[in-house]
Order: structure tokens, then C-alpha cells, then sequence
């Protein structure tokens, strides 16, 4: 059976974040190798710059073809080309259907922040709010922060800019070298929280 120039030298199938290590075509399994195409996405990526959007979106799908049909980690990249390009209205559905197929690790939330964001740019700005609520509840790692940015714009088409700038200055407080306490009192105090 033939294999793709990136996979001949591997013998196992490798693993990804969700279950599918072959992908099936023209009735033929073929091995995908994770790390060669996680690179190769990334390598894509950084691109960004460089690539006209019908060379982007080109790219990322001829990757993304590569997982099986209903790989969640595909549907995300898609709709990343999409919303990236700024097609926020294709890239929903898209996100939507990622979730769905039980897309794990940092690329379930990478797709929460950025299926919320899409979703304030057509529009749903009450969806977005809802979503990102739900995730700064769902647990903590280094995309805190990034949710509560979006949560933050998400609030202000809402009519909500007094919260928004309060969450916004939380998050930035944090980083400063000094007057975090400070900015940290201010902000809830935006919100009618008594300072600490």
C-alpha cells in the first residue's frame, strides 16, 4: 500500500489528541504522523503574512485532508483559515462541529475563545458572553487571560462596558511590575465590588 512521503519512515501510527491515526484514501489506510504535521501546520501558520487568502485557505485545507473526514483537530484549523481571513459566518459552523467531535486540550479552548469571537463578529454577542462565562469556570491555564479579552469585547456590544473594562483591567493587573493592587481595586470598583 502506498504511504505519503511524510510518513514512510514511521512504522506505528502516532498519536493525536482525539481517536482516528488513520485516515482512509481511495480505500487505503495511510499513517498520518503527528509531530511531522503538527509542524507542517505550524510552518503554515507563520506564514500567514506571506500567503494570499485563497493560498491560506488552500493550504490549511490540503493539511487538514490529510486526518480523517471527521477529525475535530481539522474542522478547528478550518475554521481558524476561515475566521482568520475574515470569515467569521463560515467559520462558526465550523467550530461548532469541532466541539462537537470532542476536540480536547488547548485547541478545545483555542476554539471556545475563538468560536465566541466569530460569534460577537456576526453578531451574537449574548452567545459569546456565555460561552466565555462558562470558560473562565472550566478550569485555568495560560488562556486565561485571552478569554477574558474576548469576554471583554463580547461584554461591551452587550452594553455592558463598565464590566468589560473592569475584567479587562483584572487581567491586565497581573502583569504589571507595580500597582496591581491598586488597578486590581479600581476595576472592581467599576463594578460596585468594595476594594480589598
Amino acid at each position: 500500500m502506498p504511504v505519503p512521503l511524510h510518513a514512510k519512515q514511521h512504522t506505528e501510527v502516532d498519536r493525536y489528541e482525539e481517536p482516528g491515526r488513520l485516515r482512509v484514501e481511495e480505500g487505503k489506510a495511510v499513517l498520518v504522523n503527528q509531530a511531522d504535521w503538527e509542524q507542517r501546520l505550524a510552518d503554515a501558520w507563520a506564514s500567514i503574512d506571506q500567503l494570499s487568502e485563497e493560498q491560506l485557505l488552500a493550504l490549511i485545507e490540503r493539511l487538514a485532508a490529510e486526518l480523517p473526514t471527521d477529525s475535530g483537530v481539522g474542522l478547528f484549523e478550518r475554521a481558524a483559515a476561515q475566521d482568520s481571513t475574515g470569515h467569521a459566518d463560515l467559520a462558526v459552523p465550523l467550530y461548532r462541529q469541532a466541539l462537537q467531535q470532542g476536540l480536547t486540550g488547548e485547541r478545545r479552548r483555542r476554539a471556545v475563545i475563538q468560536l465566541a469571537s466569530s460569534l460577537r463578529n456576526v453578531g451574537q454577542p449574548e452567545e459569546s458572553v456565555t460561552l466565555l462565562t462558562t470558560e473562565l469556570d472550566a478550569g485555568s491555564d495560560h488562556l486565561d487571560d485571552a478569554v477574558r479579552a474576548f469576554l471583554a469585547l463580547a461584554l461591551v456590544d452587550t452594553g455592558r462596558a463598565r464590566e468589560a473594562t473592569a475584567l479587562a483591567l483584572e487581567a491586565l493587573a497581573r502583569h504589571l511590575p507595580r500597582y496591581q493592587r491598586s488597578l486590581a481595586d479600581y476595576a472592581r470598583h467599576l463594578v460596585g465590588v468594595s476594594p480589598i
